[in-house]
C-alpha cells in the first residue's frame, strides 16, 4: 500500500479569466512541469489554511479562506505515493504574484492550458478549470 500524500492546489483566476500556473523548479520531483500553485497540508491543517499559508510562502499573496471555492479533487497513484489534492478557485487576493521559490509563473488563458505540460494528477483539475472557464 502506498503512503498517502495530502496536498492542496489553487486556481487563481484574474479579471481577464486567466489562470496562474507555476513551473516546478529544478531539484524537485517532476521539475519543469507546470501545476496549479499549492503545497502539502501540514498535520492538523485544513486544505484552506494550507493554501493561505502556501500562497504567502510561494507567491507573496494574501488569500483569505472566505475567498476559496472548492471545485474538484485529484486522487492519483504515483510510483512511490498516492496523492490526494483538492482544488480551490480564487478570484480575490491581495498583492501581485512573486515567485518566491525559484519557480517560473505564467498567467494562462484557458484554451492555452493544454500547451503547458502538467503532472498526471493535474489532468482532472485541468478539465474542471476548462469547464468552469467555458461557463464564463
Amino acid at each position: 500500500m502506498l503512503p498517502l500524500l495530502f496536498v492542496t492546489a489553487i486556481a487563481l483566476i484574474d479579471t481577464k479569466g486567466r489562470v496562474l500556473l507555476a513551473q516546478r523548479p529544478e531539484g524537485k520531483d517532476m521539475a519543469g512541469l507546470w501545476e496549479f500553485p499549492g503545497g502539502k497540508i501540514h498535520n492538523g491543517e485544513t486544505p484552506e489554511a494550507a493554501l493561505v499559508r502556501e500562497m504567502q510562502e510561494e507567491l507573496a499573496l494574501t488569500v483569505h479562506e472566505a475567498d476559496l471555492t472548492p471545485l474538484t479533487f485529484a486522487s492519483h497513484a504515483y510510483e512511490k505515493f498516492h496523492l490526494f489534492m483538492p482544488l480551490f478557485t480564487c478570484r480575490n487576493w491581495q498583492g501581485e504574484p512573486v515567485p518566491m521559490e525559484g519557480q517560473q509563473i505564467a498567467w494562462v488563458e484557458g484554451a492555452a492550458i493544454g500547451d503547458y505540460p502538467l503532472p498526471p494528477a493535474d489532468d482532472v483539475l485541468k478539465e474542471a478549470i476548462l469547464a468552469l472557464l467555458a461557463k464564463g
